[in-house]
């Protein structure tokens, strides 16, 4: 192997920027050439390809986002799009690559392994949503912007005595909804894959708040709630509610209960900003990891935390792979606060 390559791909997370640096870094001190894919697998097929060197990843590692830029590439779920691809790759004498990205990047890289070009993924997504892995790049920083997001927004709940509904960005899953709920003391924590009833986990909860004296809340949703997806278990039982977003939840718990309500959608802001330590250190060591593993000539693997340790699994070992959610955290976290 003479010539490694870097793309990120799906939504862009903090800590990839990290990523690319380490892989860089590491790669040109093992004697490789590194190519940095622009704009994921779309600049794969049509060539969005730049060489890159020590210097031109200096002054990243504190930015958030991606240098490659990242972009979705539906021609890539195709044969013909996974052949010129491998074409670019020749073109370009690209003899392995590093993705950064989710699960559906992480097909990506399956299918150029299966094509000859071999490939190690890096999870890096704020929605900590792979099933494999304990943590993904971007989560801990995505997961402390919602933590100050919220301590604002108390202090304007608290002086209007409202009750806010904030909407955390998460794509499917709760996992960033049930730690930010732990860390800010949110009255009511609700996320897709745990079943709720309106009227006994919120209505009932926040009157029983304002028992004890309690004038203003924070609920706290995921945004899975609201979608029709197999993981979510509420979709049709807040249909039945009429309740289809954060400002329906909203209304209807101002019509309950009587206290004044709006709706806060934190969305792609979560995504933004420089990464936290934890992120950059964990982005840095998975890019020394990744490239190690082509160097070596292994390939057709993703990089995860397994029990606190950085390993490496089969990619298709890993898609296969279930994730339970932490419904006793979350039992938790709904006990806990009013």
């Amino acid at each position: 192997m003479k010539t490694i390559g870097i793309l990120t791909s799906g939504g862009d997370s903090q800590g990839m920027n990290a990523a690319i640096r380490a892989v860089t870094r590491t790669a040109l001190n093992s004697g490789f050439r590194v190519m940095g894919i622009r704009k994921g697998y779309l600049g794969l097929i049509t060539g969005d390809i730049v060489e890159l060197t020590a210097t031109s990843v200096s002054d990243i590692i504190n930015r958030g986002g991606t240098m490659l830029r990242s972009a979705r590439c539906l021609e890539f779920k195709e044969e013909a799009g996974v052949l010129q691809a491998v074409e670019t790759c020749k073109k370009f004498g690209i003899d392995g690559i590093v993705v950064i990205g989710g699960d559906g990047s992480f097909r990506g890289a399956r299918d150029l392994t299966l094509h000859g070009v071999p490939c190690v993924a890096i999870p890096g997504t704020i929605d900590n949503d792979i099933v494999c892995s304990e943590d993904t790049i971007g989560f801990d920083t995505a997961l402390n912007i919602c933590i100050d997001l919220v301590d604002y927004l108390r202090d304007t709940s608290a002086s209007h005595n409202r009750c806010s509904v904030v909407q955390i960005m998460g794509r499917n899953a709760g996992w960033v909804t049930l730690e930010a709920s732990l860390a800010t003391g949110a009255t009511v924590t609700l996320v897709p894959e745990v079943a709720f009833d309106f009227h006994a986990d919120v209505v009932e909860k926040i009157k029983k708040g304002q028992e004890l004296g309690k004038d203003y809340f924070i609920v706290m949703v995921s945004e899975g709630i609201f979608f029709n997806v197999k993981s979510n278990k509420n979709y049709e039982y807040l249909q039945s509610l009429g309740i289809n977003n954060a400002a329906d939840f909203a209304k209807r718990i101002e019509e309950e209960t009587g206290i004044v309500s709006r709706e806060s959608v934190f969305g792609h802001v979560q995504r933004g900003g420089s990464p936290t330590a934890h992120d950059r250190i964990l982005a840095t060591t998975m890019g020394k990891y990744a490239v190690e593993l082509l160097g070596q000539g292994i390939s057709n693997r993703v990089i995860v935390v397994r029990d606190g340790k950085i390993v490496d699994l089969d990619i298709l070992e890993a898609l296969s792979m279930e994730k339970p959610f932490d419904v006793e955290r979350l039992q938790m976290a709904n006990m806990l606060n009013i």
